[in-house]
């Protein structure tokens, strides 16, 4: 039986304004092919997206959805699920929208493990814009702000995500959609922050400009960038220089959700709990 997309889209704003080749398509079909098997109603559902390419998900999609501004996306959803906490509640942000202007809400969001998953649609470049040099542009690449080519050193969005205190990280590519939707319902799932990054590519503003003329050229230097978690692994750390291990990439049972730890001080103010103490945690300091 054929997957009914429709039920998920607004069909209103179809077709989408991603560019011919672009990887959101798939990354928005793998998404919508997680709710409909995790079986979750769109009404329990909010999507929260920013500014670039990946802000217009939420526009396509037919949840409850909120097209917010640029990296503003893990504050408001943090908004959303302390007031309704029993929804599932998904960010979408590109890599310059999470990590640069965005980088300070990710990192906290990550900190307090709040029961939000973040999807970072990283195509290495400010798609949207023309060819701005982002947080995750690999250093030797030309972007319109650094035509001799890029000097920054990059964000690894998970080593980001672990350090900052996320109890859910995963990494796959747009090239493998069964893969991507697999992770995300297990990114979904998972209650804590899931950092979910997906890479993806951006033929049109960085393939062209860095010898890489077609779709097809740009999705064969990601296959070419990323191994899976167990060969990476096995690697030499010299073997392991400029590849990203794909999979899960971390998973904390342990640690508890933000939301569940708000309705403690609610508890404690209206006099049903004990004030809150160390003791109430699984990692003291």
């Amino acid at each position: 039986m054929a997957f009914n997309y429709d039920k998920y889209l607004r069909l209103e704003k179809m077709p989408t304004l991603w560019c011919w080749g672009c990887g959101d398509g798939v990354i928005l079909k793998a998404f919508v092919r997680a709710i409909e098997k995790m079986g979750v109603s769109q009404d329990d559902v909010c999507v929260v997206s920013g500014i670039g390419c990946s802000g217009r998900f939420s526009s396509y999609v037919d949840f409850n959805t909120i097209h917010t501004t640029h990296g503003r996306t893990v504050a408001y959803a943090t908004g959303v699920k302390l007031v309704r906490p029993d929804k599932l509640v998904v960010c979408v942000a590109g890599d310059g929208d999470a990590l640069a202007i965005g980088g300070n809400h990710t990192i906290h969001g990550c900190r307090r493990n709040i029961d939000i998953t973040m999807i970072v649609i990283n195509n290495f470049i400010y798609g949207l814009t023309n060819s701005q040099t982002s947080p995750t542009t690999p250093q030797g690449m030309w972007t319109v702000t650094q035509k001799i080519g890029n000097i920054d050193p990059t964000f690894d969005t998970c080593e980001l995500a672990i350090a900052s205190g996320a109890s859910f990280v995963a990494r796959e590519t747009m090239l493998d959609p069964k893969k991507l939707e697999k992770a995300m319902i297990k990114a979904m799932e998972h209650k804590g922050f899931s950092m979910m990054e997906v890479l993806s590519n951006c033929h049109i503003n960085l393939g062209r400009k860095n010898k890489m003329v077609s779709a097809m050229e740009n999705l064969e230097w990601i296959d070419s960038i990323t191994v899976s978690k167990k060969k990476y692994d096995a690697m030499s750390e010299e073997e392991q220089l400029n590849l990203f291990p794909t999979g899960i990439l971390k998973q904390d049972l342990e640690v508890r959700e933000y939301c569940d730890m708000y309705q403690d001080i609610i508890d404690a103010h209206q006099g049903k709990r004990a004030k809150i103490t160390q003791d109430d945690f699984a990692k003291k300091i």
